[in-house]
């Protein structure tokens, strides 16, 4: 952690910033735009996403052991960009991300099964402009688990909006990422002040197991 963030992390523990929030009883994982965009160094929009596909990838084989809740998302506008507004204007890279192309595809080592909702955004968070809410309600989730990029845009949006929708937000610090290191620590040390936990894989998978015990079959199905 750079000085800064020591000399901030004190100061906020002094003024009573950054309690735990904690699991609640059905926690659902959100799988945040790692489609081929953004897990392509060579992108405009990518970076190396090995570490975060891996963390990733692990965290939705224990979803998918326990039958829990899973949703990945994708960006991806229409060859107008008339659903872009003016968010295309302020980061042309997003020219990439056109409907119906590879480009807008999750990627291949997370590969989504059948049942496993893949949700059409066109802005950072889950929430805007989507009917997610409407499923979270429908399948009695009241803790998200938030994986994916990009730390500083995505990732962070969504878990504004999460805890501003009312559910438990949790941050795995391995199982995210960005193009930089800098946006990366302070969106996570600041989703901790105020939004959601910021733990690790391991943390989560150790309290899955402590929750819901050993899923009948290690084998995912």
């Amino acid at each position: 952690m750079t000085d800064w963030l020591d000399e901030t992390a004190a100061t906020y523990a002094e003024r009573d910033f950054g309690d735990d929030v904690g699991f609640g009883t059905r926690p659902a994982l959100v799988v945040i735009d790692m489609i081929a965009a953004f897990t392509d160094p060579e992108s405009n929009l990518g970076m190396d996403a090995t570490h975060i596909l891996d963390a990733t990838e692990r965290l939705l084989d224990a979803f998918r052991q326990y039958d829990l809740p899973r949703y990945f998302t994708t960006v991806a506008f229409e060859e107008s960009y008339g659903d872009a507004g003016l968010f295309i204007e302020k980061v042309p890279a997003l020219e990439e991300l056109r409907l119906g192309t590879d480009r807008v595809s999750v990627d291949s080592q997370l590969a989504p099964r059948t049942e496993e909702r893949v949700i059409l955004k066109k802005y950072a968070s889950a929430f805007f402009g989507t009917d997610f809410q409407t499923e979270l309600t429908t399948n009695r989730v009241d803790t998200l688990v938030l994986a994916g990029v990009t730390t500083s845009g995505c990732v962070r949006a969504t878990a504004v909006d999460s805890l501003q929708h009312g559910y438990r937000t949790i941050v795995p610090a391995d199982a995210v990422g960005d193009r930089a290191k800098g946006p990366h620590e302070a969106n996570l040390f600041d989703i901790d002040a105020k939004y959601g936990d910021v733990v690790s894989t391991d943390a989560v998978l150790s309290h899955l197991h402590d929750q819901f015990g050993t899923p009948s079959s290690t084998e995912t199905p």
